[in-house]
């Protein structure tokens, strides 16, 4: 994928109407600290656009980025930050579930997970509960370069057992050092862009942390 053009062009609060877009939208998911703002900033070409905060938990908006005027990027708040009260994860979940089920122009959900540990609590309740709003994730295994080449397929097979991802479900492991990953995700956005949205489940789960 060429990166032409790059724009921040909506971002939500808690109290925000969500923008009704008339193009593709790319969601990311994942825990504060994964790598998230990395991987976009990756997948953007750019190095430092979508911004990575020194203090984890920061990032309280939905953010869209308009990529080549022809599709987004959104990044979603991150989870599972502890010394965020309560009552602020949930307001989170709740950004979160409320853009599930009313973008019009959802493709895909991508959720990022840490390739070098065991997926904890936080991850499976957001896998389960992406899922059970009727998508099924890309998984991104972050910080690839963190680890040996050797352990690459022992930790893969690690997170696919703990998040129960079925055999079909993709994995891809990525760097935003060394690049490795992005390749494969841009040719799955593209290949997105000929489908039409995914489907999202019409009651309304609670997202409890």
């Amino acid at each position: 994928m060429i990166i032409k053009s790059v724009n921040l062009e909506t971002v939500c609060g808690y109290t925000s109407k969500l923008p009704e877009n008339d193009k593709p939208e790319f969601a990311f998911a994942g825990k504060s600290n994964v790598g998230k703002s990395s991987l976009i900033n990756a997948l953007m070409n750019r190095k430092s656009y979508a911004r990575t905060s020194a203090q984890p938990g920061k990032t309280q908006t939905i953010n869209f980025y308009n990529i080549n005027d022809a599709l987004y990027y959104v990044d979603l708040p991150g989870y599972g930050y502890a010394k965020v009260s309560q009552a602020e994860k949930e307001k989170w979940g709740k950004m979160i579930e409320r853009y599930l089920h009313r973008s019009r122009q959802l493709r895909q959900v991508f959720l990022l997970v840490d390739i070098r540990h065991e997926p904890g609590a936080n991850d499976r309740q957001m896998y389960e509960w992406i899922v059970h709003n009727g998508y099924r994730p890309v998984i991104i295994a972050t910080k690839l370069d963190k680890i040996n080449r050797s352990q690459t397929a022992k930790q893969v097979k690690l997170l696919r057992a703990g998040l129960g991802m079925r055999p079909d479900d993709v994995l891809i492991p990525f760097s935003a050092e060394t690049k490795q990953g992005r390749e494969e995700i841009w040719a799955l956005i593209e290949g997105y862009l000929d489908e039409g949205p995914a489907e999202g489940a019409d009651e309304e789960p609670d997202m409890k942390d």
